[in-house]
């Protein structure tokens, strides 16, 4: 297997992500092909790919933010049972992660994820592919050390419609398992920051990101 980044909606492997990504995620969750060329062109954006016998059967994106020293993973695909692919993208996730940290002089303290909670009703079907079953999903996700943000979230439809999508929980690993809770001042600022590309926040947004600015601290829930 090869973990390729793709840097140019013209890489070949990119149409094939972004079929993937259709077949797996439901619609408002995947960004318009085109509009992809400015994300893939950004140093700061990291896409890859996991390619077995030149088909792309796994992916993942995230980005790490030296000035808050945290990652993001927008998303991780798992397109075939059987392959290892789970594993395969963490590790090479998690080590280039540690080496960008590295860089800027820092150790990784944790990282963000949006989580599928399928007990508020949002059993999405990902495709049929079971590795993504949400509640295989987030299983996995608390062994990895993931832990949910004690608040009601919601984030921005990646359609720019202003719409709130719901059914998820805003999670973080941080690296020390010890830690129980994580300053608002760096969750808002995250979030002002992520989900700047998008201009038409919803109301139900706005709210959650006051009330959260009105606290000091946010607890962090296991899974």
């Amino acid at each position: 297997m090869e973990y390729h980044r793709i840097t140019s909606i013209e890489d070949p492997l990119f149409a094939k992500m972004h079929r993937l990504m259709q077949e797996v995620f439901p619609p408002e969750e995947v960004l318009e092909y085109s509009l992809w060329k400015e994300p893939l062109e950004d140093p700061g954006i990291r896409v890859f790919v996991a390619v077995h016998e030149g088909e792309v059967v796994g992916a993942t994106e995230y980005r790490y933010y030296p000035d808050f020293n945290v990652a993001m993973t927008d998303f991780t695909i798992i397109g075939r049972p059987g392959l290892g692919i789970g594993r395969y993208l963490w590790k090479n996730r998690q080590t280039d992660l540690h080496e960008l940290a590295a860089q800027s002089g820092q150790k990784l303290f944790g990282m963000f994820a949006e989580i599928y909670d399928p007990y508020l009703g949002n059993d999405h079907e990902f495709g049929g592919v079971k590795p993504m079953n949400p509640y295989v999903r987030r299983e996995v996700l608390s062994h990895l050390g993931y832990k949910v943000l004690d608040l009601e979230y919601v984030h921005p439809s990646w359609n720019n419609d202003g719409e709130a999508v719901e059914g998820l929980n805003l999670g973080f690993m941080p690296e020390d398992d010890n830690i129980s809770e994580l300053d608002t001042r760096l969750v808002t600022s995250f979030l002002h920051r992520y989900y700047s590309v998008l201009p038409n926040k919803p109301e139900a947004w706005n709210r959650m990101v006051a009330e959260l600015e009105a606290k000091d601290m946010v607890a962090l829930l296991p899974i």
